[in-house]
């Protein structure tokens, strides 16, 4: 058996990496290397949480993600989630930022767990989650309900 630690980065393929680096700023990261050999910006938080935007993805998909936004239902990551110290400030630096929530604020259990979920400029889904904070002032929290 491998012993994994954590999660050291995650890769996520993009058409235009300025574009992409400008939305990840308003998320706290900061370009920190440029790989010399490939199409790769490693971008990192304050914390140290690592995202590789890898730059050549073609950009002929008619504005959708093919793993989220068509019919039918293809293998691989769906969405890369993100902790916060806060929704209710995570909310208003989107607001001010015109990045549209694409659903939630959500509860997905009794754990004070809430998530919001965005899209980057290539319609890729990241969720935003925040953990054990006063939430009765936000506006339009639902919880989910399981099916079963």
């Amino acid at each position: 058996m491998i012993d994994i630690e954590k999660v050291d980065h995650i890769g996520i393929r993009v058409a235009d990496v300025d574009r992409a680096l400008n939305f990840y700023k308003i998320l706290g990261f900061k370009l920190h290397d440029k790989a010399t050999n490939d199409d790769v910006v490693i971008i990192r938080t304050k914390l140290d949480v690592e995202i590789n935007l890898i730059y050549n993805a073609n950009n002929d998909n008619d504005g959708k993600n093919i793993l989220m936004d068509v019919g039918d239902k293809y293998p691989g990551y769906t969405h890369l989630a993100l902790r916060v110290g806060s929704i209710k400030g995570t909310i208003e630096v989107l607001k001010e930022n015109g990045i549209r929530i694409t659903q939630g604020p959500v509860s997905f259990d009794r754990s004070g767990h809430v998530s919001i979920f965005v899209r980057d400029p290539d319609r890729n889904v990241i969720e935003l989650r925040g953990r054990e904070e006063d939430l009765s002032s936000v506006e339009g929290l639902t919880t989910y309900v399981p099916k079963n």
